[in-house]
Parts: structure tokens; C-alpha cells; sequence
């Protein structure tokens, strides 16, 4: 799990999900800059490393939500340090 992790934009994608996106334009929305590919590629690494679930709901067009599983519920504490890590850092200077 941590090699997955190490992966750019993974701990971003992660942070933005426990923020409350689960579909692909809302975490393009919240990360900026990310590339689209970049984006897919990162998704579909941490869907196939148990961190999320792709659901795919049957309308028009197609709704595609990720959601995480019990182990990515898991990383919640981690992510939630790092980001009152990071906070605090910028308040600092």
C-alpha cells in the first residue's frame, strides 16, 4: 500500500475523496491542475490496490462514482495527520 501511495497525486486524490468527491470532474475540480490521464491512471491504481471501489450506475450517460473501501477508510487517520501537518506548517511562515 505505501509504494501505491508514493504515487503523485495519490495522497491528493485520496484527501479530495475523504473531502467528498466521488466522481471523476469533481476530483479534476479540487485537485486543479491534475492532467485527465494522470487522473484516470491514478484512480484505476488505487481501485486495483483495494483503496477504492468503482461503482458504475446504469443511467444516461453513464455515472461512474468511486467510493472507499473499508481499507481506504483506514488510511483516513494518516491522511487526516498529514493534512493537519501541512496546516500547520503554513500558518508557521
Amino acid at each position: 500500500m505505501a509504494g501505491l501511495l508514493e504515487r503523485r497525486y495519490a495522497v491528493s486524490i485520496l484527501y479530495a475523496s475523504l473531502q467528498g468527491c466521488t466522481r471523476f470532474t469533481e476530483f479534476r475540480q479540487a485537485l486543479g491542475e491534475i492532467p485527465p490521464g494522470t487522473l484516470a491512471h491514478r484512480l484505476a491504481e488505487l481501485e486495483h490496490g483495494g483503496v477504492f471501489e468503482r461503482v458504475v450506475h446504469d443511467s444516461r450517460p453513464p455515472l461512474v462514482e468511486y467510493r472507499l473501501t473499508s481499507d481506504g477508510e483506514r488510511l483516513r487517520s494518516i491522511v487526516d495527520a498529514l493534512a493537519a501537518w501541512a496546516g500547520a506548517r503554513t500558518t508557521v511562515r
